[in-house]
């Protein structure tokens, strides 16, 4: 294998091996933010259902009013009826009481309807505060956890770096430059061996004579397809 291949072949395994740490890390860190954006969403929900009961209480206070007021109307025609001389007149009364009735009965009618639906809510947010606080306690375990792990992750990653580093300034600094934009541009594969006639990276076929080439191993090659290096490596030096 030629010697600048083989080198940043070393190094790009190297680079992967970097590359799982980091996803370990992250994997890591963004468990832990997905737990303690649980907390935050249950809390809000929480802030939510209490300003949803206040609206209700609300509500249910202005029709106990309005009720108040027509129970005061009903009593008030109820007396008024002992006055009154003609049955017109009593006709009249009696559609005033009917009517304030009715509207009595179907604000109590509501005002149960409210009363149960902020039982509802006020269990409910006792439901939450009882999973807030559990999985407050998980989070800082997790936090403690997740703390440890990644500073032995970043211990082992700094041994991995400095060899890395090692590697890296052995290659030539134009060729280095290339594979570095590569590993960006391609998913952290900059280059790729080429099994029967085809680029591992894109799975795409070389030209025959570029294979020919490649097969030489005295030369770098680009796949033409992805612009990844390629090369070539026998079954008996795999």
């Amino acid at each position: 294998m030629n010697k600048h291949i083989a080198q940043l072949v070393q190094l790009q395994g190297l680079d992967l091996e970097l590359d799982k740490i980091d996803n370990g890390i992250r994997a890591e860190q963004e468990a832990l933010a997905e737990r303690v954006q649980s907390i935050a969403d249950r809390e809000e929900a929480v802030k939510e259902l209490a300003a949803a009961i206040k609206e209700k209480e609300k509500e249910k206070k202005l029709l106990e009013d309005t009720m108040a007021d027509k129970q005061d109307q009903v009593r008030d025609r109820q007396s008024k009826m002992m006055r009154v001389q003609t049955s017109r007149e009593q006709q009249a009364i009696l559609r005033e009481i009917e009517e304030a009735k009715k509207l009595v009965k179907e604000h109590e009618d509501h005002i149960l309807a409210i009363m149960q639906e902020v039982e509802k809510m006020q269990a409910r947010i006792a439901e939450e505060k009882n999973l807030i606080a559990g999985e407050t306690t998980l989070a800082a375990e997790e936090s403690k956890r997740v703390r440890r792990t990644v500073e032995e992750i970043t211990t082992a990653k700094k041994t991995k770096q400095a060899r890395r580093n090692q590697e890296a300034a052995q290659i030539d600094a134009a060729l280095l430059r290339k594979y570095e934009m590569l590993r960006q541009r391609r998913h952290g594969i900059a280059i790729t061996n080429v099994d029967q006639e085809v680029c591992q990276g894109c799975h795409m076929k070389l030209p025959p004579q570029q294979y020919n080439l490649l097969l030489r191993g005295d030369s770098i090659h680009e796949c033409p397809s992805c612009q990844r290096i390629v090369y070539y490596r026998s079954q008996q030096g795999a």
